[in-house]
């Protein structure tokens, strides 16, 4: 099996522990982005992952190839090139004080990249899935073009195409970005996206649901799944479900939808204890494509892919390293965090 993922991939820097950027006089390294962190959990779960996109000749370009390797990703069909890596800053939270991004990745080398850069033929040869973001049309000029033929290339060779909506409101406005997306969902088999998404991107809500209350409707999110496939023709939709209790507890649980049986499944919920929350819907999208890839149930598979989810929470920066026994048994029931020996 063989997944190809398409985005950015930057550079994050964060204090040690819990310190806020203003106090901190050194920062950790690691490198990122929504799409490598699929990749990445996809080869930890025993799955052949390969990361395209566009980075600088030099050696901070390298270094972001360098981590990807270290991980076990497919680099090969990486673009060198263009002027920078985008940068972000993270400044976790804790308590009821919530996690902070700064961006710094304005003009990066995938933001400038072209529809030249990438030949798609070559990139799906051998693929069994493709998998993108809402984040990677909205960086720059041509990706929205970028995507289409990726999109289009994948559908010719009979890949199976998931998308994450990842709606940024630093990236691009609600209406451009459904304006957008609206274009590149009819290639899509498998959307993925959390409780704010749907709305954000084509205004359709969760009824009788409080975000910020952390109160979630499971029937009003049938409804958005059901919604999004009359529009877009999905075959399943995928809705991660995160009870914001503060910034360090979190419950986390998702849905998947079936469009030929029109059945949601629930999962289990997990009470988190957060050590970094970022990259965890990742994870999930990565545990998903695994699971549909093996040919889980749909219930089974959302299991899977919740479980996983569950797991990043408990990992510091972006990447999921866990493989598919700890999936298993998490997903199984044991939850107690018991010493293996």
């Amino acid at each position: 099996m063989r997944c190809v993922t398409f985005g950015e991939i930057m550079m994050r820097l964060n204090p040690e522990g819990y310190y806020r950027l203003v106090q901190a006089d050194r920062l950790e390294v690691s490198y990122a982005g929504g799409e490598a962190n699929v990749a990445v959990s996809l080869s930890y779960l025993g799955v052949g992952a390969a990361f395209v996109t566009k980075l600088p000749d030099n050696e901070l370009g390298q270094s972001a190839v360098n981590e990807l390797r270290r991980h076990g990703v497919d680099t090969s069909r990486i673009k060198r090139g263009g002027p920078r890596l985008g940068v972000y800053f993270v400044e976790r939270g804790a308590s009821q004080r919530a996690s902070k991004v700064i961006y710094d990745r304005a003009g990066s080398s995938i933001a400038l990249a072209e529809p030249n850069d990438f030949d798609w033929d070559a990139i799906f040869e051998g693929a069994d899935w493709f998998h993108f973001t809402g984040i990677t049309p909205a960086l720059g000029e041509h990706l929205p073009g970028i995507c289409r033929e990726a999109c289009e290339a994948a559908k010719a060779r009979g890949v199976r195409v998931s998308c994450d909506l990842n709606y940024r409101r630093k990236l691009w406005s609600g209406e451009r970005a459904g304006l957008v997306m609206a274009e590149l969902m009819p290639y899509v088999d498998v959307l993925i996206g959390n409780e704010e998404d749907s709305f954000d991107v084509f205004g359709i809500r969760a009824e009788d649901s409080d975000i910020g209350a952390g109160r979630l409707a499971h029937e009003g999110y049938q409804s958005v799944a059901r919604q999004l496939v009359r529009r877009f023709g999905f075959k399943k939709v995928a809705i991660t479900l995160r009870e914001s209790i503060s910034a360090s507890e979190n419950d986390w649980s998702g849905m998947l939808y079936d469009a030929a049986s029109d059945r949601a499944y629930l999962s289990p919920s997990y009470s988190i204890k957060v050590v970094d929350r970022v990259g965890g819907g990742d994870s999930f999208g990565g545990g998903l494509i695994y699971a549909l890839l093996n040919g889980y149930a749909d219930q089974d598979a959302l299991n899977f892919a919740v479980a996983a989810s569950c797991l990043k929470h408990s990992i510091e920066h972006d990447f999921n390293l866990c493989g598919v026994e700890e999936v298993r048994a998490l997903a199984a029931g044991n939850a107690s965090g018991r010493i293996q020996r």
